[in-house]
């Protein structure tokens, strides 16, 4: 009958564009592509999307490298001068508008030239905020946030050499010389890096680069959260824990395990190695002395300590 929406096919009229089955709307867009089919990657229930997920999982929980501090400051035209000199990583140097050009100043310049570092002329009031009231004579420098390595990265680069690890690790050294004079040693007794906890010790400031006198920009220095911990991730590893005490079991020149993975703590000049980390390390070295001195300052027992470890590698 003419008109009967009841019969088979017909079309039900619900609304204006909504048509329903009988009308071929559905059948065209069930007809429509899809577009490209996905990657493998991006498929849930795929195995090399799970593959990718463990992968981004595993990168996120193992940073490289971690910005620690906020840029830093170095005034004054000394202080400037053997920072450039030390290859510290300037970014920008300012000179204040009328400075008077002498010996330093011009130096500065040229080594800023040869560099392609930018060079900016500020007001003396406008230095005297940047640098919070430093004595800067009218000349200063900004250093970027140091980006320290993770504590593997170190093991990763004496593989690639194919050497056997050696690590410095420093135990609540909290002068930044020291840390700076560490890292020249490592640099040059062939060390593959050196570690320093979080809280409680030196990072690598501006005085710790100058001290280091250019070292720190050709060896890596990792961070640890807690240094127990990851000494003993160090020794899962295969490296052996030595640590430095006036009162060690064992003497410096009778050390045998100098030409194998080897990991080197140094502690404090005053409280020397904390408890923990003194009972973490497989042995504890002396350096042998002819007087009654105590102890040594933590970068010369480092420094003496890395020469006799590369004597005996180089035996």
């Amino acid at each position: 009958m003419a008109g009967n929406s009841a019969r088979r096919g017909a079309i039900k009229k619900t609304g204006k564009g909504n048509p329903t089955a009988g009308s071929g709307g559905r059948r065209r867009r069930g007809l429509e592509g899809k577009g490209p089919t996905p990657k493998a990657k991006d498929r849930e229930g795929h195995k090399a999307y799970k593959q990718e997920k463990r992968a981004q999982k595993s990168a996120a929980s193992r940073p490289k490298r971690t910005a620690k501090t906020d840029s830093e400051w170095v005034a004054g035209r000394n202080s400037v001068l053997e920072a450039l000199r030390a290859g510290m990583p300037v970014t920008t140097v300012y000179v204040a508008e009328g400075a008077e050009r002498d010996g330093r100043l011009r130096e500065v310049f040229r080594i800023v030239a040869d560099r392609g570092i930018s060079l900016l002329e500020a007001p003396r009031s406008e230095l005297d905020r940047m640098t919070s009231g430093a004595v800067h004579q009218g000349l200063a420098a900004r250093v970027p946030a140091y980006e320290y390595a993770h504590p593997d990265d170190l093991l990763d680069r004496a593989h690639e050499a194919g050497e056997p690890p050696l690590i410095v690790a420093l135990d609540s050294v909290t002068d930044p010389r020291n840390l700076g004079a560490v890292v020249r040693s490592a640099a040059g007794f062939g060390a593959h890096g050196v570690l320093i906890p979080e809280r409680r010790a030196a990072g690598m400031t501006a005085s710790a680069w100058k001290t280091s006198a250019g070292a720190a920009s050709r060896i890596p220095v990792a961070q640890a959260v807690n240094l127990t911990r990851q000494l003993k991730a160090y020794q899962e590893a295969g490296c052996m824990v030595v640590g430095l005490a006036a009162d060690g079991d064992v003497s410096l020149p009778d050390l045998d395990l100098a030409d194998g993975p080897l990991v080197v703590v140094v502690g404090s000049e005053g409280d020397g190695l904390s408890r923990l980390v003194a009972e973490t390390c497989d042995q504890l070295v002396s350096i042998p002395m002819v007087n009654s001195l105590e102890s040594l300052n933590a970068g010369v027992a480092a420094s003496v300590t890395l020469y006799a470890v590369a004597q005996a590698r180089t035996a």
